[in-house]
């Protein structure tokens, strides 16, 4: 998957498909160090090559969101990162990670767009009749899903299967919380003529039981962000959702792999423009 860093006083102890995490050599300290890297994955796959300085751009954008957000508790911790990883980590607390993605969707796209032609639903909910690849839900929806073991495809779930796995409490507050955020970012991303389509959030409880925004937030790697003007405007579902996220790769890798065996290497050309709109995409929302 990867190959650890050298970084003093850290320990490497687990790599997932684009992070990797590192614990401190002093058992007294509890922080964690989660590191950024360049990979990049798609339908659970992680992809080569890796998208250039893709984890110094998420980071500073995963930061900038929580500044906007101070007000909801967060996985952050105080401290000093480590020079060689400055500009693609973070300090973080240990939690309690459960075992939901909190999927928000305001627009119909993606899977959901696939089950609501076959079905006219999204993860199960009904929607109405008459809806094309694009369009804005009639509100935003909380389509949960569970978080799959390493190598494994997560799988969208219901509320009731949620409720099961953290009980009836803690599942609203993951839908209410979930929702609330979503509805924040997606002002502040139209005051910057820019849609966030749909994103997905993880939550943690730290030892005081404290329900917290954890791992990456309303990145490009983890939210579908479009062009305002060109979805206003666009007569296609490609015109009108001119994105400023990862699905450049998606679109590639499903015009050119079945998803059977090793996904190919993507082409120069694509690693490139992905890299540009996740540039362009921190400064159209920094600015």
């Amino acid at each position: 998957m990867s190959e650890a860093l050298n970084i003093p006083g850290w320990r490497h102890t687990y790599s997932g498909k684009v992070r990797d995490l590192y614990v401190p050599e002093d058992s007294a300290d509890a922080r964690l160090l989660v590191v950024a890297s360049d990979r990049v994955s798609a339908f659970d796959f992680v992809l080569e090559p890796g998208i250039p300085e893709k984890g110094a751009l998420l980071t500073h954008l995963s930061r900038w969101w929580f500044a906007q957000l101070e007000d909801v508790p967060n996985h952050l911790a105080e401290g000093e990162i480590p020079d060689v990883v400055a500009d693609r980590a973070m300090l973080a607390m240990s939690l309690d990670m459960l075992p939901v993605e909190c999927v928000v969707r305001g627009y119909l796209t993606g899977s959901g767009w696939l089950e609501y032609q076959a079905s006219g639903t999204v993860c199960g909910i009904p929607l109405p009749a008459g809806l094309t690849d694009g369009d804005r839900l009639p509100e935003p929806l909380f389509t949960p899903a569970y978080k799959a073991p390493m190598g494994e495809h997560d799988e969208n779930i219901s509320f009731e299967k949620t409720v099961e796995l953290v009980g009836a409490e803690r599942a609203a507050q993951l839908r209410d919380a979930s929702l609330a955020i979503y509805t924040r970012a997606a002002a502040i991303a139209e005051a910057k003529g820019l849609i966030l389509a749909d994103t997905k959030f993880e939550f943690g409880l730290d030892s005081d039981g404290v329900l917290r925004l954890a791992d990456e937030v309303l990145t490009s790697d983890s939210s579908r962000y479009w062009d305002a003007a060109a979805w206003a405007t666009g007569t296609t579902p490609a015109e009108r959702m001119a994105s400023f996220d990862k699905q450049i790769v998606r679109n590639w890798l499903a015009a050119h792999w079945d998803k059977q065996g090793t996904p190919p290497v993507l082409p120069d050309e694509i690693v490139a423009q992905t890299a540009a709109r996740y540039r362009e995409l921190i400064e159209r929302l920094t600015a």
